[in-house]
């Protein structure tokens, strides 16, 4: 139980990264210039700002009894309590993705009837927001769904793992605890979205790979949309 707890605390600013990306997209989604988003534009900042608000009222009132449980009952209400915050924040993440894709389907539908009337760099502009805001919501994918995700990462046996990072590759003693953090998937998802393939961290579940895949196969779209759209701008 004591390593459990100290996964807990090791894991605290973790889980603040990722509520404050969540707070990224957000901004990102209200600075989309042309009209991307299905239904109001309002609509899809509304729902994910409804279940961030209370993900971190939960996270910061789950953090605060880490400092106060003593007893395993109160350590596995905590646990109890952190499972359900993944779920919502799953939840949050999936309609994120989804409407994320969409505004990506009205982008390729705006450039391919040829009336959108939009000008060429505002289309650019708003491409290149939906690349950040892909990468950030696969960094939460991946960070969610490794071992389980954040309530159970540290306790659940490394063959289990989802991803394997260099650092798992290592025999120091050092590494041997070593526990990868929201800034290590954060750079995961931006490799896999420049490079569109694995680079220093491999996936090894089929879990990890297809969401690896849905990553880069976006990103590659909206690469190529962005190249396309500049060659037409420039010719």
């Amino acid at each position: 139980m004591r390593h459990h707890h100290a996964v807990i605390h090791y894991r605290a600013l973790d889980f603040w990264m990722a509520r404050a990306a969540v707070l990224v997209i957000i901004c990102l989604q209200l600075l989309v210039i042309n009209n991307l988003s299905f239904g109001p534009r309002w609509l899809a900042p509304a729902l994910e700002a409804a279940l961030l608000l209370p993900l971190s009222v939960a996270t910061a009132w789950t953090q605060a009894a880490t400092r106060k449980a003593v007893e395993d009952h109160e350590w596995h209400a905590i646990g109890q309590f952190r499972v359900m915050i993944r779920r919502t924040a799953l939840t949050m993440t999936a309609i994120i993705s989804v409407m994320n894709c969409g505004s990506l389907v009205l982008l390729v539908r705006a450039l391919l009837e040829g009336h959108a009337g939009n000008s060429g760099t505002t289309l650019l502009i708003d491409a290149l927001n939906i690349w950040v805001t892909n990468v950030i919501v696969f960094a939460l994918w991946f960070w969610s769904t490794d071992r389980g995700g954040p309530p159970t990462c540290g306790l659940v046996k490394l063959a289990q793992a989802d991803f394997l990072f260099a650092q798992m590759t290592l025999n120091d003693r050092e590494l041997r605890d070593w526990l990868p953090g929201f800034v290590d998937y954060f750079f995961l998802a931006f490799t896999n979205a420049t490079a569109f393939s694995p680079t220093d961290t491999l996936p090894l579940s089929q879990r990890a790979k297809l969401l690896m895949m849905a990553e880069a196969m976006i990103s590659l779209l909206t690469i190529a949309l962005v190249a396309a759209r500049a060659v037409n701008i420039l010719a």
